[in-house]
C-alpha cells in the first residue's frame, strides 16, 4: 500500500475499522435517520424542490438501483444520492453541527440509503450497516469541522459532505481501506463549493441542494475508486500543489479530537422551528416574549440582540431580503417572525409571508450585538452553547426583561424535553404524505428500538418510504 499522507490515512481507517455496538449510539443513529426523513416527506410538498428530482432524461428507470423516498424514481446510485440529500436539507430542518465550521451532518444520508438500497438489491445489507455508517460520517465531517473553518477562506462546508459521503460508501461498497483513501484524497483534491451562493445578493436555491450536489459527488468518487481508480496520497500536503498550500494557505488541518462517536451524541436536532441553528434560541426568546408585545408592535423603540460571533457573520442581515433562501438565513427576519406571530414555520418565508410590512419595519429597529461570552461558549467542547438574548425597549421608556436561552430544544442538554416535540415532527411529515396503511408502519419505525430496527434489510426498510 502507498503511504498517503496521515488524515487521509486516518479517515480511512475509522471509516473500515471502528466497530460500533453500542446500543445507545445506534439509537442516536435512528433518531438522526429518522428525522432527516421526516423532513424530506415535507419537502415533498415544495414545487421548487420536486423539479430538482427524477432522472435526467425524463422516463429513465435503472433496472435495480435505488429508489427515491416518497417518490416512484429509480434511478442510478449517484443521482438518487442527490434526489434524496436535497429533500432531506430543503427546508432547512435536518440536524446541524456547529463548530469553527458549520453543516448538516445529514446531508450524507442521502449517499449512505441509495448505495446501500442498489447494494440491497443483489446482496443482503441490514439497516445495521445504514445505521453505522450514519455515525461514521456524522463523525468524520463533524471532527473535521471542530478546529477547521472552511468558511474563512470562503470554502463552502458541503466540501465535508463531500468528504464523509466518498468515505462511507466506499466501505460500503465493500473496497479496500487504499481505495477508500483513493476516493478521500479525490474528494480533498476536487474543485470546491464557494459560499456565494449563501451571502448578500447572491442567496439562491443552490444552498438547499449544495449538499446534495456534494453528497453524489462522494458516491461517484466513491464507485470511481471501488473500480479501481487511483488516488492521491499527497493530496493535502504536496508543496505548492495540495490542498494545504493551494487553499488552506499552507496550514495544518487539524483533528479536535479521535475520531469516535462524539459528533452523533451532541448533533443538534431542529425541533419545531425551520430557522438556521444560530437563531433557534432568539427564535424561542421572541416567542416567549410574543404575548408582551404582539399588541404593542407599533410603540416599540428597539430590539436589543445578543448573539454569538457566527451569527453575526451568517444571519446578521439588514436590506433587502430577495427570495425564501435569503429569509431563512436572516436572524433579524426570524425573529420578527416569531414576535409577531409566535410561531415559525417554512411558510413563513414565503413571498407571500413577506408582504407583512411589520416585519420589515421590526427588523429595521434591532441592534444585533455580538456577546464575547456566547462565542466562548459555542465553541467550548464541555458546553457547545448557542446563545441568544433578546429585550424589546418601547416609546415610553418601559422595556420587557432581557430573555436569554443558551441551549435550543435540539442541544443535547434538552434532549428529554425535545423527544416529544421530535416524534410529533415525524409523526406530521409522515401523515401528511403518506397513506394511512403506510404512515402506521412508519411511525412505529420511531417506537422501534435500534438494535431492531438494525435487522431489518436495507431495501425492506426503503420499500416502506415509496410513494403509496
Amino acid at each position: 500500500m502507498r503511504q498517503y499522507d496521515q488524515l487521509l490515512y486516518l479517515i480511512a481507517e475509522y471509516a473500515h475499522d471502528y466497530q460500533i455496538n453500542n446500543p445507545e449510539i445506534l439509537e442516536h443513529a435512528k433518531l438522526c435517520l429518522l428525522d432527516s426523513l421526516a423532513c424530506a416527506a415535507m419537502a415533498l410538498d415544495e414545487p421548487n424542490c420536486r423539479k430538482l428530482l427524477g432522472p435526467i432524461i425524463p422516463g429513465t428507470i435503472v433496472p435495480k438501483g435505488s429508489r427515491v423516498i416518497g417518490t416512484n424514481y429509480v434511478l442510478d446510485p449517484i443521482l438518487a444520492t442527490f434526489n434524496i440529500s436535497t429533500l432531506i436539507r430543503w427546508l432547512d430542518f435536518n440536524d446541524t453541527w456547529l463548530a469553527k465550521e458549520w453543516g448538516h451532518p445529514s446531508d450524507n444520508i442521502g449517499a449512505i440509503l441509495a448505495v446501500a438500497d442498489y447494494i440491497g438489491q443483489h446482496k443482503t445489507i441490514t439497516m445495521f450497516d445504514v445505521l453505522v455508517a450514519i455515525i461514521k460520517a456524522y463523525e468524520i465531517q463533524g471532527i473535521l469541522a471542530l478546529e477547521n473553518s472552511f468558511n474563512a477562506v470562503g470554502l463552502d462546508h458541503v466540501i465535508l459532505v463531500k468528504i464523509a459521503s466518498a468515505a462511507v460508501a466506499t466501505v460500503l461498497l465493500g473496497g479496500t481501506i487504499e481505495q477508500t483513501m483513493s476516493a478521500v484524497s479525490n474528494a480533498w483534491i476536487d474543485g470546491h463549493s464557494l459560499r456565494t451562493y449563501r451571502h448578500g445578493m447572491n442567496t439562491g436555491s443552490r444552498k438547499s441542494w449544495a449538499a446534495g450536489d456534494a453528497a453524489a459527488r462522494g458516491v461517484r468518487l466513491a464507485w470511481l475508486a471501488k473500480g479501481g481508480e487511483g488516488g492521491y496520497p499527497h493530496a493535502l500536503d504536496a508543496k505548492q500543489w495540495g490542498f494545504r498550500d493551494v487553499l488552506w494557505h499552507g496550514k495544518t488541518i487539524k483533528l479536535g479530537m479521535p475520531f469516535g462517536h462524539y459528533v452523533i451524541d451532541n448533533i443538534l436536532f431542529k425541533v419545531r422551528y425551520p430557522a438556521e441553528f444560530h437563531g433557534q434560541t432568539a427564535v424561542e426568546a421572541g416567542i416567549k416574549l410574543h404575548q408582551q408585545v404582539k399588541d404593542k408592535l407599533g410603540q416599540i423603540d428597539r430590539i436589543e440582540v445578543s448573539t454569538q460571533l457566527s451569527a453575526m457573520r451568517i444571519i446578521n442581515k439588514t436590506g433587502a431580503l430577495r427570495n425564501y433562501a435569503d429569509r431563512d438565513h436572516c436572524l433579524q427576519y426570524m425573529l420578527a417572525v416569531s414576535l409577531i406571530y409566535g410561531d415559525v414555520t417554512a411558510a413563513s418565508y414565503t413571498d407571500e409571508f413577506a408582504k407583512d410590512p411589520r416585519i420589515d419595519e421590526l427588523r429595521t429597529k434591532m441592534q444585533i450585538i455580538e456577546d464575547i461570552n456566547y462565542s466562548r461558549d459555542y465553541l467550548a467542547p464541555e458546553k457547545r452553547a448557542i446563545g441568544n438574548a433578546v429585550q424589546v425597549y418601547f416609546k415610553d421608556g418601559t422595556c420587557t426583561a432581557k430573555v436569554e436561552i443558551l441551549y435550543p430544544l435540539g442541544h443535547k442538554l434538552r434532549r428529554p424535553e425535545a423527544l416529544p416535540f421530535l416524534k410529533e415532527k415525524y409523526q406530521n411529515a409522515i401523515q401528511q404524505n403518506f397513506s394511512s396503511e403506510s404512515f402506521h408502519k412508519l411511525l412505529a419505525l420511531w417506537d422501534m428500538t435500534a438494535v431492531d430496527l438494525a435487522k431489518i434489510a436495507v431495501p425492506q426498510f426503503i420499500e416502506m418510504w415509496l410513494n403509496k
